[in-house]
């Protein structure tokens, strides 16, 4: 794994041009400490009231916050930051989030099996990145509590091939505060956690605008909500328009809609 790059001293381009080249960046200093305790605190809350995967993609002794926007707003801020816009610009050029969950891998929970982000497209290989993720941890990642695995140069891969064991698995150990940029052609897998405590994370996934995300944001995400945040995120969760007109309501864009249906 190579060393992270600061987001104080980091240029949008600069960080794009790494994550296409080795499909994966660590950005130090993403979110500052008292944002991460904030985060931290209040997805404790919601933890109190989240049940257990259902099967072991999503991990059995792993609890996951889906509809994340619609439960917390201490990632409003790190959705919309400037640096992670950049990079979205120069990757994905028209884009949206698709799946931004938060994420505890508890005690005894095993490694997830390595997969791509972009896998559930059938859009042919190989093709221009289509799915940027980001990891953010909000405790210590380390190899022995779950850091994210990945595969590096995966990306870039012959279409069909898949890991073997021959293929050396990296671990992003991360520490609260940085945020792990990775492309959705990279093959990697949340990681066991042997240790007696939780490991907390949040991934926010974005998409390319013309596709259909994850997660069906206007439904997760109740209008009241919507309404009271800022016009880009409201645009991430799908009140968007992909040039030169997908997504239109009644012929007007959606954040109008939005507006006048106050």
């Amino acid at each position: 794994m190579t060393g992270p790059v600061h987001a104080a001293d980091a240029a949008g381009p600069d960080v794009a041009r790494r994550l296409v080249d080795d499909g994966y960046v660590v950005v130090d200093g993403m979110m500052s400490g008292q944002d991460v305790q904030a985060a931290r605190a209040d997805l404790g809350r919601v933890l109190e009231a989240t049940r257990t995967g259902r099967n072991a993609f999503e991990g059995f002794s792993t609890q996951r916050i889906y509809a994340l926007f619609a439960k917390t707003r201490t990632f409003d801020r790190a959705a919309t930051h400037p640096l992670l816009l950049e990079v979205l610009d120069q990757v994905l050029g028209h884009y949206q989030l698709s799946a931004p969950v938060g994420i505890r891998i508890g005690p005894g929970e095993k490694a997830q099996v390595l997969h791509t982000d972009d896998m559930i497209y059938p859009i042919p290989q190989p093709h221009p990145p289509v799915v940027v993720n980001t990891m953010w941890p909000l405790d210590e990642f380390t190899e022995e509590n779950g850091a994210t695995r990945f595969v590096a140069g995966s990306h870039q891969w012959e279409p069909g091939r898949q890991p073997a064991s021959a293929d050396p698995v990296s671990v992003a150990t991360m520490s609260p505060g940085s945020a792990m940029f990775y492309l959705g052609s990279l093959w990697h897998g949340g990681g066991a956690n042997r240790t007696s405590r939780p490991r907390l994370g949040v991934i926010l996934e974005y998409a390319a605008a013309w596709l259909r995300p994850q997660e069906n944001h206007c439904l997760a995400v109740p209008l009241s909500t919507v309404r009271q945040l800022e016009p880009r995120l409201q645009e991430l969760l799908g009140y968007n328009i992909y040039p030169p007109f997908v997504g239109y309501v009644d012929g007007s864009h959606p954040l109008k809609a939005l507006e006048a249906d106050r």
